[in-house]
């Protein structure tokens, strides 16, 4: 909807032109994904593996400290089947975000626009083998998901989506250290709706709030990704239960 708007933005960093670049790549994805044949298919691998991911990591999940940050990761980073309108604002507002934000706040945007690209595109990559082998997503079983994984080719960028997952957690809690920001966030509530941009404000809220309860995120970081590298190895190994995990991971 807003694309023109995203090629005519002059932009000068190398931030600003990482994000102009993969907001353009999102953009052209999101309207091949709209359309596609097999959009409730992914939309059903994402829940499936959004369950998954709650099972792998339940103890993190109950516990208080870290519940709020993996939900917020969960529904509005990992399944962002209801962001469209958020996602076209960030288009909308793109011109003006390269003019008034830090670089390296727009840094960490390219991070999110790339996981969610990159995320998306591996589930509807995984949609499109259950397809061709005529097999529904409404019940996935753990034998075809793993098959599935190990026939994707796709080893690298779901290495780049572990990587991406670390880095902009770990830039997302310093931002939310920062008191300043959520006394912004407080006060442009109002003129955020009035600008009809009321999602993208409560998208920023809630991960601030989250991140803000989270009482160390450097260790939440350290012992997913450790447990999400073992479930990858587990899986190309044909390990009979892959997603279970030493706790101490």
């Amino acid at each position: 909807m807003y694309r023109e708007r995203l090629v005519t933005t002059d932009v000068n960093s190398e931030n600003a032109h990482r994000l102009k670049r993969l907001l353009l790549e999102y953009h052209d994805f999101r309207q091949l994904k709209s359309t596609h044949p097999l959009l409730e298919d992914t939309r059903r691998i994402a829940d499936w593996q959004a369950e998954r991911l709650k099972a792998t990591h339940q103890d993190l999940y109950q516990n208080p400290g870290y519940h709020t940050g993996l939900e917020f990761l969960l529904t509005d980073l990992y399944a962002p089947a209801g962001m469209t309108q958020r996602d076209d604002n960030i288009d909308r507002v793109f011109p003006k975000m390269v003019k008034w934000l830090p670089d390296h706040l727009l840094g960490t945007f390219a991070g999110l626009v790339e996981l969610n690209l990159v995320t998306q595109s591996l589930d509807l990559e995984l949609a499109q083998w259950f397809d061709r082998h005529n097999l529904s997503t409404a019940s996935i079983t753990t034998s075809d998901y793993c098959d599935a994984y190990r026939a994707s080719g796709q080893l690298s960028i779901r290495s780049r989506q572990l990587e991406l997952v670390a880095d902009t957690g770990q830039q997302l809690d310093r931002y939310v250290r920062n008191r300043t920001l959520g006394w912004l966030l407080s006060m442009s509530r109002g003129p955020a709706e009035m600008a009809e941009l009321g999602d993208l404000h409560s998208f920023l809220h809630r991960g601030y709030s989250a991140f803000r309860k989270m009482e160390d995120v450097d260790v939440l970081i350290e012992r997913l990704i450790g447990r999400e590298r073992q479930v990858m190895e587990n899986i190309l190994a044909g390990h009979p239960e892959p997603f279970s995990v030493p706790g101490n991971l």
